[in-house]
């Protein structure tokens, strides 16, 4: 392998990537790579997986497809986290009739002598 000529594909399609980021869809290898997978990765490193051909860049509609995948998944995350922190009390009639006739029990009542 001539390594001037690997490095220097790398910096070519490097430079063809416009943005900082780059979506991948990883290709069927004969180390077990499974093909189809999207992945957002750096665009150097992007780059390194077309050189090696383990990935491809990804189309429009794969990247965005991605993107909703990522948003649904961080919401339902949300949702979890939200759900753990959030206490309800359920209280029958009968408990809450107890509670208002009920004494203060600490001796802080509202009412002066």
């Amino acid at each position: 392998m001539d390594l001037k000529k690997y490095f220097r594909k790398i910096r070519e399609i490097e430079a063809s990537i416009a943005e900082p980021q780059a979506f991948v869809c990883s290709l069927e290898t004969s180390d077990g790579g499974k093909a189809g997978v999207v992945t957002e990765v750096t665009r150097e490193l992007a780059a390194k997986m077309i050189a090696e051909g383990r990935a491809a860049l990804a189309t429009k509609a794969e990247s965005d497809q991605f993107l909703e995948k990522q948003a649904s998944g961080r919401a339902a995350a949300q949702k979890a986290e939200m759900a753990k922190r959030l206490q309800v009390t359920i209280v029958s009639d009968a408990d809450g009739a107890r509670a208002v006739a009920q004494p203060n029990p600490g001796g802080n009542s509202s009412s002066k002598k």
